[in-house]
């Protein structure tokens, strides 16, 4: 099971590459691309899935940190050191930290 300090660390990561993939400028054309694409046939729930998962910090967000808990494991090799559940444990700590560090700057802008 991973220790407190690398969870802390790859919440971090999560928080930025959701900041990243939602809000971020660098990433606006890819994101408008998208949504164009979506708003020429809105009927499809595909397309609609698809927008909803980009735009939503909080759906992005659990994928990103899955991916980078996943990538984390994989280049230590510690993936196969403990049972999938607990890789799914990890995952939702993971998730878990990034959503309340994105909740945390949410709250500061409000404030602003």
């Amino acid at each position: 099971m991973i220790g407190i300090p690398v969870l802390a660390v790859l919440a971090l990561a999560g928080y930025r590459a959701t900041q990243l993939a939602v809000w971020d400028s660098i990433l606006d054309p890819v994101r408008d691309r998208v949504i164009d694409w979506q708003t020429s046939q809105p009927e499809s729930s595909v397309r609609a899935a698809i927008t909803t998962l980009i735009t939503c910090v909080y759906c992005t967000g659990w994928w990103l940190s899955g991916a980078i808990l996943l990538t984390y494991l994989l280049a230590t090799g510690t993936w196969d050191r403990a049972p999938l559940v607990i890789h799914g444990v990890e995952w939702f700590a993971v998730a878990g930290g990034a959503v309340l560090l994105n909740r945390w700057d949410d709250s500061r802008k409000a404030g602003a």
